[in-house]
């Protein structure tokens, strides 16, 4: 497997992000519904990611968070700016707490604004529940306390996220499976079980898509069972009469442009566009990779779709035959 084969299945924040910027209010309605009943949602809400950026630019590196930063309203007409901070690597951050603290104190101080701080936290340890950061020394103390959801609590809460009609329960049951089944094949059978279930909620076109596109980014599979996947998707749409237009290959494409376009951005603001450019190039072959892989479109339609030339997907095809 290639490094950025390796880089892009270790990439657990984006689909958060994605499922975050699409599914907010359905994510405070599940995992902070008491939170949810205080914003008037008739007013709509806005993401401010620059800045956000602009407390976060100093964070360290080698450790990737889902943060969100959102403006909402409260019933009484206040704004009030919401920050979202998931944990989604597999070891916990001791200093969790103190980041969320920093977060705090550096949007206050920036921007006066009240902040509603949640923290998400996908690993697997049990003992791990940050909801509180102390300080205290010669009579000086300071106490910062948030509200956390603990994802694998609904691990013993599973027959009502099935019965949810809150579109963000299969996001939650999607991160779980991809933290508990290890497996190759098992994960391959979970999978398909939660897009099954996603085409029986009778949602439309464009929500299945999104949510098939959000599933499949956090649950990985090996390149050797696509096929297979890809074969028990196209039953289910077979079955269901649903038959969403190459679902797999469309949203192969649209994740590498969506991944292209968000390495370009985070790498033209660090290492300059020439080289963003490149990134979200390789991006677009990855995805041509993973639909030759598949077999089933033309070198015409993967150029049309991917804006690479019908020469270049020859050339990847040719690679792909060594």
């Amino acid at each position: 497997m290639s490094d950025q084969n390796d880089s892009r299945r270790a990439d657990h924040d984006s689909p958060w992000k994605m499922a975050l910027e699409v599914y907010f209010e359905e994510f405070l309605g599940l995992l902070f519904p008491a939170i949810n009943a205080q914003v008037d949602w008739s007013k709509g809400y806005s993401f401010l990611d620059n800045e956000l950026q602009q407390i976060t630019v100093d964070a360290e590196s080698g450790r990737r968070y889902a943060d969100k930063l959102i403006k909402v309203y409260a019933h009484d007409g206040s704004e009030t700016w919401v920050l979202i901070h998931v944990e989604v690597q597999g070891e916990p951050e001791e200093a969790f707490a103190e980041r969320m603290f920093t977060y705090q104190y550096r949007l206050r101080d920036r921007y006066g604004m009240d902040v509603v701080s949640l923290a998400v936290l996908a690993d697997t340890r049990k003992s791990f529940r940050p909801t509180t950061f102390h300080y205290e020394r010669w009579g000086c103390e300071l106490t910062f306390t948030f509200p956390t959801a603990k994802l694998m609590d609904w691990e013993a809460r599973w027959a009502e996220l099935e019965a949810s009609d809150n579109v963000f329960a299969l996001v939650v049951m999607a991160q779980i499976q991809a933290k508990r089944v290890k497996n190759d094949a098992t994960r391959k059978d979970t999978k398909v079980a939660l897009i099954r279930l996603l085409y029986e909620r009778g949602y439309g076109r464009e929500q299945i898509l999104r949510l098939f596109n959000i599933i499949d980014w956090m649950i990985q599979l090996p390149k050797n069972l696509d096929p297979e996947f890809a074969q028990a998707v196209y039953a289910i749409q077979e079955e269901k009469h649903m038959p969403y237009v190459n679902t797999i290959e469309r949203l192969g494409i649209e994740k590498g442009r969506q991944e292209g376009r968000q390495e370009g951005r985070q790498e033209g603001r660090q290492e300059g566009r020439q080289e963003a450019e490149q990134r979200a190039l390789e991006e677009k072959h990855e995805t041509v990779h993973h639909l030759l892989f598949f077999g089933v479109l033309t070198n015409d339609q993967i150029a049309k779709a991917t804006g690479l030339s019908v020469d270049e997907i020859a050339k990847l095809r040719i690679e792909d035959k060594h």
